[in-house]
């Protein structure tokens, strides 16, 4: 039987709960009774005391971020504890936790601050640069992760037996061009070949050719030797599959009504998890979602709920609010595309606050910290040094019992010489991994 805590608080709200339901329940293990009565505390008994000094209970101060129901910019202090950075921090040394730990916790996997004005990117995104955690230089760590490991040793230290849960990885893959050269049409394929010889990239135009014509194998078809991996480590994964039906500057996949699309799909809902990967324009048009659902779904023979959004286009509360209303249950998007780590603070799966409507909602969040295109593309990092980061932030997430979600794409396993050394590293990676697991 799971222990029963009693914590004291002068007030509810619908953010208090939700976050104590997320620390208490589904990260500890721990039953709890809320209580706004003080004198249910009990001398001898165990008691978490938030916005009250208390003799003999773990004492946290409050912010009144959790007593708000509106949204408002405002200034928060930074602090330290056990080592780690904090938000809401205080300076009265009688608080057994110097932060307001809760406020902290839900500022960050509420995504608050992606609710303020900013200048979007290119792609409608928000900026890594203006989170809170990249300004102060933690985005590559788990703090919240960090902070309920310190919170279980505070409470086992009192003497309530906490469970500890295991670190897990899933490996997840998105799908957005099958193959390099192959199934692409006719009209694609000699566009592609001209524009290579003009260009004068010769050597692309040959590969283009024998890849074709089946003398060499396309460089980024990639998954005979990632599922036979998946198959040696027991992983069950998750891919993340692209299925617009007109291609465009960012859809460029190979249609999912092509006959070898078709076959790809089913073996990848045969040997793991069949999710969607909406198309670029997805949040201006949510009706894409729906065609593009139904088309996996007919094609897997399976009920599709998990997506992930092609260039993590998330846009706080509307891409959410699509996906619920698109029958999507958990989205695996918690990241940013421009920077490794971690966007809510955490490795762990969380539900879905939507803040203008001070509601919890049903979507699960599952957010990841590293991709393939982001150490690549954006950080311009070699294979051994994106493994390294990747490797630093996995060592946190299981020193805190946390979870890793990693995303990789088919054409950065394959043969294409601009990913020398990854398919490697990649091999190694995972059975590391799958002696941690």
């Amino acid at each position: 039987m799971n222990p029963t805590i009693t914590i004291y608080s002068p007030f509810t709200s619908n953010r208090l709960v939700y976050i104590l339901d997320w620390i208490f329940k589904t990260r500890l293990g721990v039953f709890y009774t809320l209580t706004h009565n003080i004198i249910d505390i009990n001398a001898g008994t165990f008691c978490i005391a938030y916005g009250s000094c208390i003799e003999g209970t773990i004492s946290i101060p409050s912010s009144g971020l959790l007593q708000q129901a509106s949204i408002q910019q405002h200034e928060i202090k930074i602090g330290e504890w056990k080592d780690s950075t904090t938000l809401y921090a205080i300076e009265d040394t009688n608080y057994t936790i110097p932060f307001d730990i809760f406020s902290a916790i839900f500022f960050l996997i509420s995504r608050y601050e992606e609710y303020y004005h900013f200048t979007a990117d290119k792609h409608g995104r928000y900026p890594a640069t203006d989170s809170i955690l990249y300004k102060n230089k933690v985005l590559d760590r788990p703090i919240i992760d960090e902070w309920i490991h310190q919170l279980r040793i505070a409470i086992m230290q009192k003497g309530v037996v906490v469970a500890v849960p295991q670190f897990s990885f899933l490996p997840t893959y998105d799908i957005d061009i099958a193959w390099s050269y192959k199934h692409k049409g006719l009209k694609r394929s000699i566009g592609g070949f001209l524009k290579d010889i003009l260009r004068g990239r010769i050597g692309s135009a040959v590969n283009r050719l024998t890849s074709m014509s089946g003398i060499d194998k396309d460089p980024y078809y990639s998954f005979e030797s990632i599922a036979a991996l998946h198959k040696k480590h027991n992983y069950t994964p998750i891919y993340f599959v692209l299925a617009a039906l007109q291609t465009g500057e960012y859809d460029k996949n190979i249609s999912p009504l092509n006959p070898a699309m078709k076959q790809l799909i089913q073996q990848f809902s045969h040997e793991g998890i069949l999710g969607v990967h909406p198309s670029y324009n997805m949040n201006t048009n949510p009706q894409l979602l729906n065609v593009e659902k139904s088309i996996l779904e007919k094609i897997g023979g399976i009920t599709i709920t998990q997506s992930r959004q092609h260039y993590i286009r998330l846009w706080f509360p509307n891409t959410y609010r699509q996906l619920i209303a698109g029958g999507i249950n958990d989205d695996y998007s918690m990241s940013y595309g421009t920077h490794l780590g971690f966007r809510a603070g955490t490795g762990s799966t969380f539900r879905w606050y939507d803040l203008e409507k001070e509601e919890t909602t049903n979507l699960y969040v599952h957010p990841f910290c590293f991709m393939d295109s982001t150490a690549h593309y954006e950080l311009n990092l070699t294979a051994e040094e994106a493994f390294k980061k990747l490797e630093k932030m996995s060592a946190i997430l299981k020193n805190t019992n946390s979870r890793l979600v990693s995303v990789f794409h088919n054409f950065s396993l394959g043969t294409d010489i601009e990913w020398k050394g990854w398919t490697e590293a990649y091999a190694v990676f995972l059975k590391r991994m799958a002696k941690q697991n």
